[in-house]
């Protein structure tokens, strides 16, 4: 600790003291002395659970418009950076200062048309190629290769989001359809392959099968510009709501699911729907 007790202590209990006040009292738990012994037995594969979780946490408040949620998620996605950056200053490898000048290096080397003489007019796609362009050149500088063309995609994404981004790679080098058409063509082709599979495969070739129409559908999203992701959170949404509006009626006529029968909340399922669409 660089600073004395009364310090720091003063410092984490400013309401004022911003960034460096976060900084201070992430120290402070992580102190082998004086800290929290949750927080001392923390490592980055521990902790990288929680971060994947803040994310999709901040991605919800966004998907609710509920901005008050969004400030308060957004500050708990920050204290994972700065979780990794104390783990990082005790281990001698990285700093908080480090992280933040390293990102900010970045990003004024991988915008010359901001930052440099590098003219703005430029198409968004024309910038995402300039881009990755800019990245090749900073693996060359750093003596990195990239001997396949998928090489870099990270391996713990989203399964969704992660196939729209090999599918991406692949179609750099023009292994793509040329169109939604020969998209939709494959889906009704691995769609009738997943019925054969019901009928006659194994478990484990039925997953295949299932994953195979998965990925297409990916694809499809891929050439409509929609994020699968989003889409699927979206359609969950919807699915929660009404089943909530058919668990309301229900409760209306004195019943519950369990009390009820596929028929009724079928009805009752049209009835939510109705109800909406007469709202809209």
């Amino acid at each position: 600790m660089t600073k004395n007790r009364d310090d720091s202590q003063a410092l984490c209990l400013n309401p004022n003291g911003g960034l460096p006040r976060l900084l201070e009292i992430m120290a402070r738990l992580r102190d082998p002395e004086t800290g929290c012994p949750w927080d001392i037995e923390q490592n980055y594969k521990s902790i990288a659970p929680y971060t994947i979780e803040e994310a999709y946490e901040v991605a919800d408040a966004i998907e609710q418009d509920d901005i008050a949620e969004l400030e308060g998620e957004l500050g708990d996605l920050l204290l994972q950076v700065v979780y990794y950056t104390q783990m990082g200053s005790e281990d001698g490898n990285f700093t908080f200062d480090s992280v933040t000048k390293k990102i900010a290096d970045k990003m004024v080397h991988r915008h010359p048309h901001v930052f440099g003489d590098e003219n703005r007019d430029k198409s968004a796609d024309q910038q995402t190629a300039d881009w990755e362009k800019i990245k090749a050149a900073e693996r060359a500088t750093k003596g990195e290769t990239q001997s396949g063309t998928l090489d870099g995609v990270a391996k713990n994404l989203p399964a969704l989001t992660r196939a729209v981004k090999l599918q991406k790679r692949a179609a750099r080098v023009g292994f793509d359809w040329p169109s939604t058409q020969g998209v939709l063509d494959k889906i009704i082709e691995e769609s009738q392959e997943l019925v054969e599979a019901r009928d006659t495969l194994t478990h484990d070739e039925q997953v295949e099968e299932y994953g195979d129409l998965m990925f297409v559908m990916a694809n499809l999203a891929r050439h409509l510009k929609i994020d699968p992701e989003e889409a699927l959170r979206k359609t969950n949404a919807k699915f929660t709501r009404r089943f909530e509006g058919v668990e309301a009626k229900l409760a209306a006529m004195g019943k519950t699911p369990q009390q009820s029968n596929l028929e009724e909340m079928d009805a009752l399922w049209d009835a939510v729907k109705k109800d909406e669409a007469e709202k809209t």
